[in-house]
């Protein structure tokens, strides 16, 4: 089945050709606020035609593009956080009305997925890192957050959904806000992309690991999901040149028979060569940027401070 690796809605939504790219059972809306310099999209999944289609479960997802979170400027960054809290907060409040979350007293628990010692993995251990954590205080204020690092089944032998439950069921949260590493199918996507979404997540899906779903079926508490994507398939950046590719070949006598070839093959069947020709020397290789260092530290910082906006009062 033809399938670029992607965990962005977004993305999904972008690969459907034909009629403006419309899904039935997917609705999309898109925005930019007044001076804003952060692209805004909701893809809402509205029903299992939809989620089939989409190959992700019902819900909504909305991602955030902010092309200048490269750049480390501090002002930007604390626009991106503020943006993230309100989306925070949007979701929260549809919980709410949703009776799914009490209104007062509201106990979150912060889940930092991935792996600490892989950086384009460790996103998730560096937010809850960062993040200011109060129910060992006692503050009875109107958010208590806990926080959790569960690793890997690697490390500790055990799934992340089994560490959770035993997790939930003896602190009582009202609410899981997990964060993750992901994969795009866009290079430019890279680190500059927030995706935030109320349908849970599947930890070690960015790099095709997939373990049990943290999900409000699972878990038995509703789920929201951060996540920024910090790798992508190298089969994904090849196919995204083979036009450029398929022009230079066929523009050549040398070759242009080669072109007329690779022209006349599918999306599909392009693909397909691609993996076939790179996995066997490569395995399913997935490609970082050199800087993802700066990039995950940085992006750790921005994501627990939307956080701390969202839900602790200035």
């Amino acid at each position: 089945m033809f399938e670029i690796r992607t965990d962005l809605a977004v993305e999904e939504k972008e690969s459907f050709p034909g009629n403006g790219g419309e899904v039935t059972g997917v609705s999309l809306r898109e925005w930019r606020k007044a001076f804003s310099r952060i692209k805004l999209t909701e893809v809402a999944i509205l029903d299992e035609q939809g989620a089939r289609a989409m190959g992700k479960p019902e819900g909504v997802y909305v991602t955030m593009e902010a092309k200048e979170l490269s750049k480390g400027d501090e002002g930007y960054d604390r626009e991106v956080s503020g943006e993230l809290a309100m989306q925070l907060k949007r979701m929260v409040k549809s919980l709410r009305k949703q009776k799914q979350i009490p209104e007062e007293n509201l106990h979150i628990l912060a889940v930092g997925l991935g792996n600490p010692s892989v950086t384009p993995d460790a996103l998730g251990p560096q937010v809850l890192g960062n993040l200011r954590v109060n129910r060992h205080m006692q503050e009875g204020g109107k958010v208590i957050i806990s926080g959790i690092v569960p690793g890997v089944m690697a490390q500790t032998g055990m799934e992340t959904a089994e560490i959770l439950k035993g997790i939930i069921r003896e602190t009582g949260p009202d609410l899981v806000i997990a964060v993750d590493a992901l994969a795009a199918r866009s290079i430019r996507r890279l680190g500059t992309t927030i995706q935030l979404t109320n349908t849970g997540i599947h930890p070690g899906s960015g790099v095709g690991n997939h373990r049990h779903s943290l999900t409000r079926e699972s878990l038995g508490i509703p789920v929201l999901a951060i996540g920024v994507p910090t790798v992508v398939g190298a089969a994904a950046i090849v196919h995204d040149t083979i036009s450029t590719l398929i022009g230079t070949l066929m523009s050549q006598v040398e070759t242009e028979k080669m072109g007329d070839f690779l022209d006349q093959l599918s999306p599909e069947e392009q693909y397909q060569l691609i993996c076939e020709l790179l996995e066997p020397e490569f395995g399913a290789l997935y490609v970082t940027p050199p800087d993802i260092d700066q990039t995950v530290k940085r992006l750790s910082f921005t994501i627990s401070e939307g956080i701390h906006m969202a839900f602790y009062p200035d």
